[in-house]
């Protein structure tokens, strides 16, 4: 085994701290990854704190991983010593499952997330990208095109293709009228990948203090929806529309903003029950539905199309010694767009 350093919660709701624990040793099929930068998504919080009720401790959270390969097993064909990779949420599946399917295996049984899961064959849980390495199996590690920096890269592997995969499933082209309710961490990349697929896009955010942000990035239009205005004005005018945000909503009030054979998809989970009213959906045959990161094929896809599109996010780095301010921080929406831990700082 190889000792690791990195950042841990010993307890739910305990602050991040130094903490040392091994990685196992690679097997022929391993890759051997200097982890660089690691994003700080919305999701490490929820699991510090046990919000969703499923974190195992100690806790190493991070799965918006870029880093270097630094070694390969003898049956790695994909990768080489000095490339430039990443790691997304998870790093293993049931390849071997009935219910196998490579477009969709983020939502198959067997799947083995990044962090602060249990590991077939051993005592211990995963540990993320808070730390200075990982090793990962061949199939679960992602190349990083030449033209993006590794740092404002990170963020792709979680906020990216949570965003990227509804926009593809829900076909945003030209023509469509698409909505990015909430302009975070993952709303400001929703913009940037709608903007970039061609539809026309509105971003929705309570105010409009980030409102030269979101046109800078691809928004057509701005509105904030601590305004009743916004939800006359807007009724009954979008294709699709991407909710961000982790907290609890009125989706009967959103669900009004969708055309007829509209969707609603969520992708930010808030951590306690949202009622609706059946009639919010059945008169406009409009869709409520949610969506979860992406196959590790359709992250490869994501991330050549940012590269094809020069699209990274808009981040602030920290060393890993702030991680518990940017928590504070990030709680209270006070970051442009993602912190991302420059991992030189362990």
């Amino acid at each position: 085994m190889a000792t690791a350093k990195g950042y841990a919660a010993q307890a739910a709701g305990a602050p991040l701290a130094p903490f040392t624990f091994d990685r196992r040793e690679p097997n022929a099929d391993d890759v051997v990854i200097a982890i660089k930068h690691c994003g700080v998504c919305h999701s490490d919080l929820h699991m510090v704190d046990n919000g969703w009720g499923m974190s195992i401790y100690p806790l190493v959270p991070g799965h918006e991983i870029s880093g270097v390969v630094t070694a390969v097993g003898s049956a790695v064909t994909k990768f080489k010593e000095g490339d430039r990779v990443g790691v997304g949420c998870f790093v293993d599946s049931c390849i071997g499952c009935a219910t196998r399917d490579l477009d969709r295996e983020q939502y198959m049984p067997g799947l083995i997330q990044t962090y602060s899961n249990p590991q077939p064959g051993s005592d211990l849980p995963t540990y993320g990208g808070y730390s200075d390495h990982m090793v990962v199996k061949e199939g679960y590690v992602l190349s990083i095109p030449d033209n993006l920096a590794l740092d404002a890269a990170a963020p792709l592997l979680c906020a990216g293709i949570t965003l990227y995969s509804p926009l593809r499933h829900w076909n945003a082209s030209p023509g469509k009228k698409v909505a990015i309710l909430g302009m975070g961490g993952l709303g400001h990349m929703g913009v940037k990948l709608a903007h970039a697929m061609g539809a026309e896009v509105t971003v929705l955010s309570q105010t409009l203090s980030k409102q030269d942000d979101g046109l800078k990035m691809g928004a057509a239009h701005y509105y904030a929806t601590s305004n009743p205005e916004t939800f006359k004005t807007l009724a009954g005018e979008f294709d699709l529309l991407i909710c961000t945000v982790s907290a609890g909503l009125d989706w009967g009030a959103y669900l009004g903003l969708l055309k007829v054979d509209g969707a609603m998809v969520l992708v930010g989970a808030p951590e306690e029950s949202v009622s609706l009213n059946a009639f919010a959906l059945i008169p406009g045959r409009r869709t409520l539905a949610g969506s979860m990161i992406g196959s590790i094929k359709e992250t490869q896809e994501m991330l050549d199309f940012c590269g094809e599109h020069n699209i990274v996010a808009d981040i602030e780095t920290i060393s890993i010694d702030q991680i518990n301010d940017a928590y504070k921080r990030m709680q209270k929406s006070d970051v442009r767009y993602r912190f991302v831990i420059d991992m030189a700082t362990l």
